[in-house]
This record gives C-alpha cells, structure tokens and sequence, in this order.
C-alpha cells in the first residue's frame, strides 16, 4: 500500500479538478434550471400557501449571485476531494491500483456506484418535487451504493467465477427489488423541467467521476 500522504495528495488533486470540472457544469447547466425550479415553487406557494411553503421560508438560504456561488463552488470541491480520497482508499485497499491504464474504469465503477445505481431509485429531483423523508432516502441510498460497490469489487477480484459473478448479480438488483422510498404529491415543475435537471445532473456526475480516475491514475 503506498504512503498515505501520497494517497491523500492524488485524492486533493483529482477531487480538486474533478469538483472544480463539475461547478462549471452545474454552472452553466444545473442551477439555472434550479433557478427555474424554484421559481415555480414560489408561485406555487403564493397561490396556495401551506406548511410546507412556510418550512422552507423559514430555511437559510445563501444569497443570489456572489454569494451562492461560492458557497456551491466550495461545497463541489470538498466533495470533488471526498469522493476521490474514497476512490484512492478503495483501491489501495483492495489492492487494483489505479493506473493511467485504468483510471476511466475506476471512474467509471465510480459512477456506477454513488450516482448511476442510485439514480434508478432516486433519481436527482429539482425543488418543488416531492421526495420521500430524507431519513428513508438516506438508508436506501447508503446500502444501494454498499452493495453495487461490493459487487463490483467481486466482478473485478473473482477473475470471472462463476460464484462471484452471480453474488455480484444479486447484490446489484436487491436494492432495486426492495425498491427505493417513494413519495406522493404533485410536483409544482413541469415534466420537462424535472427531464432536463434529471438529465444534466446525471452526465454531469458522470463527467465528474471520468475526471477524477484518469486524474487519479496520472498522477499515481
């Protein structure tokens, strides 16, 4: 296992790069459809206000402009370096080091696991959608990304055994099977909105992880 300063360093690089790549993504593409979102809740709440709208006027939100900005650019890196100090660690500790050779398939087990598997139950939803409680969200997601992680792990450590690959069969479809905690009510953005966030959120993501294997494996 390399030293955990080096590690550590490739995970602020590559998380530095990739969160720095996804802020101008959800820049450009992400918070103006946010915007949009919102601004549909609002009317919503004005012509009908209930509890739910008072909760979330009683929420602190960050200012629009400078001040939003920074706050979502600097949450995009810390998390840009969080997923990639977890990428690192896995594979050193799995022992598949990450290589120039490899780093687009470790992105993409990325990928698959913290967004794509996850997204099949709870896929991104803009405000003014109704989600389930955040408690319920949080479980399913915690175990999807477990189990899809697992499985992929056994895919790549089985060598093609027929048992690895039928556990890692199962472990990836019984999240799904369970099913993900849904919510009831009418969402107060239309379709198309809901479509595009969902849309541009995900490749947005996966361009996210793209970067951060082959970062990773450069710089190992």
């Amino acid at each position: 296992m390399k030293p955990f300063q080096q590690l550590m360093r490739t995970a602020l690089l590559a998380g530095a790069i990739g969160g720095a790549v996804l802020f101008v993504l959800q820049y450009f593409a992400v918070v103006p459809r946010i915007l949009a979102a919102e601004a549909y809740e609002v009317e919503k709440a004005h012509a009908g206000p209930g509890r739910e709208g008072r909760h979330h006027d009683a929420e602190w939100k960050p200012g629009e402009g400078l001040e939003r900005h920074f706050y979502t650019a600097a949450a995009t890196l810390v998390t840009g370096i969080g997923y990639a100090a977890l990428l690192v660690s896995v594979a050193a500790l799995a022992g598949i080091p990450i290589t120039r050779r490899n780093g687009w398939v470790w992105g993409l087990a990325g990928f698959i696991t913290f967004v794509g598997a996850p997204a099949l139950g709870l896929p991104p939803e803009p405000p003014g959608v109704p989600v389930a409680a955040l408690g319920a969200r949080q479980v399913w997601w915690v175990l999807t990304v477990a189990a899809t992680a697992t499985a992929l792990l056994l895919v790549a450590k089985g060598r093609r055994r027929w048992h690895f690959t039928f556990a890692a069969g199962v472990l990836i479809l019984l999240p799904h099977l369970v099913g993900a905690p849904q919510a009831e009510g009418i969402a107060a953005v239309p379709a198309h909105l809901i479509h595009e966030f969902r849309m541009v959120t995900v490749l947005g993501n996966g361009l996210f992880w793209l970067v951060i294997g082959p970062v990773a494996g450069w710089r190992e």
